[in-house]
């Protein structure tokens, strides 16, 4: 069985300090001090500024809605094949499946 006895009883720490022991610092108002200011160097102009792109926003798709669903493994072979085959994601492929399906279907 445990030990229970090493355990911390309830009020060791003593009755909280009266309310006009407390510090008024949180009732003060914020002042902060003025900085100096900073000379700023803009960067030497080149022909082409060089904007760096994040890997996500080439990724991006402004797709929001998550969708689900269970596959077989030959299936998802096959998705994925496609996919890697014509550089695309795995949405893009179904999308243009839907789109082929709706066309052949009206």
């Amino acid at each position: 069985m445990a030990d229970v006895t090493k355990l911390k009883k309830a009020g060791r720490l003593g009755a909280p300090p009266a309310v006009s022991e407390a510090s008024s610092n949180l009732t003060a108002p914020e002042v902060v001090p003025a900085a100096a200011p900073v000379a700023v160097s803009a960067p030497p102009a080149t022909a082409a500024q060089y904007q760096r792109r994040d890997g996500r926003t080439a990724r991006r798709t402004h797709r929001t809605l998550p969708f689900a669903t269970r596959v077989s493994p030959a299936f998802d072979e096959r998705l994925r094949d496609i996919a890697e085959r014509d550089n695309l994601m795995l949405v893009e492929v179904l999308e243009l499946a839907l789109d082929a399906y709706e066309a052949q279907r009206h």
